[in-house]
């Protein structure tokens, strides 16, 4: 099941101010807000070539590990130095990415209904990144590795899992031995390949993911991560002493803040909120709210050729073709997975026969939206389109998750809202225009490139752009159509917008 009309709550509304600032400095094409999962990603890959490099220096044993590591990052700082920096730097980028992924998603709403599973198989991506972290900073075997080894298996210590307590093995240099390095080595290769395989699963739901940032944005972080790199290399704080207390440590605190709490805390309450939190962010999708439940799209048979163009638009893979079972002469049908759909009615727009150009009263369309047929959403629209007085006469198609388009409504100004401005089929546009019912039709719906259903602004682009079927013919005047994209923060520059389109039509019939 899908959520319409999130709550627009304080952080959302901050969000997108926010969102909006960096889009006026970037643009919405660099805007790393926009592509926080794949920028993860890119610093995923930045963090294993990096470290496949240092680890080809990398000696595993209590007296070489330090020594091997403090080689490359002064003997070699000029490569293997910078490559060091660049595993630690990219690493904390990687972790801020994360929660910032995180957040925007849950502020944005998009982790309920269908999106449960993508939600939810992030979860252990969280802890996986974490146990890699800190797993490498023991390699190091300095003071900070001593400190946070020993408070681990501390921590540890107190489940009930052990035959003995683990901590023991760090009182001395007896009890220690290579071992252990070898264990932490072979732990710190494995977990990015569990990391990889669950990033599979995490996108798994997904059509067209989005894994690879743009070319422009990903040099630009790359600059900065070297240009850091440079400025303040990463160091280890001294040899690691069993026979010593650390003290004075320097703490990295996007992997290590959990530690300081440790020292505050007994292992059991640190334990509480850990596994609570877990579980709180696994449950999420699941906890009762506000937000209204849409019914999921449903196919009609006797309207359905199995063209398969709704299986290519929809975003979620909720879309299958399986054999033929009506009869028809046709070898496959579209069949909706109910428990993906998100009901964003981007696969009514990709019916062939969703169109408006239907005489038979209460027809319906291959694919349909149960909370706006195809033959409403015509029904509508012509109340809206005669209702309209005046020159200049505009309709304005937008998207729920958007600007609020009531404001915009006058007597020469017609509105409509789908779920997603994709909803619209191109033939609709013609429709409006033809016998000018309507002198120009205006385009509106999520931010560029933060569409609230993913793919949705591309699609209308490309259908309007007569890229993508089902195009919208070239006899139709592209004179009389615009876009502007906005969200709900945009609302005056939408109907500035707005009336600049008007403007241009009373211009071009002056002509």
């Amino acid at each position: 099941m899908a959520i319409s009309n999130p709550t627009e709550s304080f952080a959302h509304r901050t969000l997108l101010r926010f969102e909006g600032i960096l889009n006026r400095i970037f643009g919405n094409d660099l805007n790393p807000f926009y592509c926080l999962g794949a920028l993860g990603l890119f610093f995923f890959w930045v963090v294993t070539v990096s470290g496949v490099y240092i680890y080809a220096f990398y000696k595993t044993g209590m007296d070489v590990s330090y020594s091997s590591v403090e080689y490359y990052t002064h003997e070699q700082w000029y490569l293997g130095g910078i490559m060091r920096s660049l595993h630690r730097y990219a690493s904390g980028a990687l972790v801020v990415v994360m929660v910032l992924h995180l957040l925007r998603e849950f502020i944005l709403g998009r982790y309920r209904g269908a999106r449960w599973f993508t939600w939810f198989t992030g979860v252990p991506l969280i802890w996986l990144i974490f146990a890699a972290g800190i797993n490498g900073y023991w390699m190091v075997w300095d003071t900070l590795a001593q400190y946070t080894t020993i408070a681990s298996m501390e921590w540890f210590d107190w489940l009930p899992i052990f035959p003995e307590p683990m901590s023991g093995y760090f009182v001395s240099r007896e009890g220690f031995n290579d071992r252990f390095f070898s264990l932490v080595s072979f732990t710190h290769v494995t977990i990015p390949l569990v990391i990889l395989f669950f990033i599979w699963v995490h996108i798994l739901r997904l059509s067209y993911p989005v894994v690879n940032p743009k070319r422009r944005l990903a040099l630009g972080m790359l600059l900065a991560l070297l240009i850091l790199s440079l400025l303040k290399p990463a160091l280890s704080q001294g040899p690691a002493d069993l026979g010593i207390e650390p003290s004075r440590l320097g703490i990295d605190w996007f992997y290590l803040f959990i530690y300081p709490l440790l020292d505050v805390w007994s292992p059991g309450p640190v334990w509480a909120l850990v596994i609570g939190f877990s579980l709180l962010l696994c449950v999420l999708p699941w906890i009762p709210s506000r937000h209204k439940q849409i019914p999921v799209a449903e196919v009609n048979l006797e309207a359905c050729s199995g063209c398969r163009l709704c299986v290519a638009d929809c975003p979620y893979e909720a879309v299958v073709m399986k054999p033929r079972t009506d009869g028809m002469n046709f070898l496959e049908e579209a069949v909706v997975v109910a428990d993906r759909c998100v009901s964003c009615g981007i696969c009514v727009g990709a019916c062939p026969s969703s169109t408006p150009y239907r005489s038979k009263t209460g027809y319906v369309s291959g694919i349909e939206m149960p909370s706006l047929p195809i033959s409403g959403f015509r029904t509508t629209m012509v109340k809206e389109l005669a209702r309209l007085q005046g020159n200049a006469r505009v309709i304005v198609f937008g998207c729920d998750h958007a600007a609020n388009l009531d404001n915009l409504r006058g007597d020469g100004v017609a509105v409509l809202s789908l779920p997603c401005t994709a909803m619209l089929p191109s033939s609709f546009i013609e429709y409006a225009l033809r016998e000018s019912q309507v002198e120009g039709v205006f385009i509106t719906g999520c931010r560029e490139n933060d569409c609230y259903y993913r793919m949705g602004g591309q699609w209308v682009e490309q259908r309007l752009a007569a890229k993508r079927e089902p195009r919208l013919r070239r006899r139709t005047e592209r004179d009389r159509i615009e876009q502007f994209w906005a969200s709900s923060a945009d609302s005056k520059e939408l109907a500035v917008e707005l009336e600049k389109f008007r403007t241009s039509l009373r211009e071009f019939n002056q002509r």
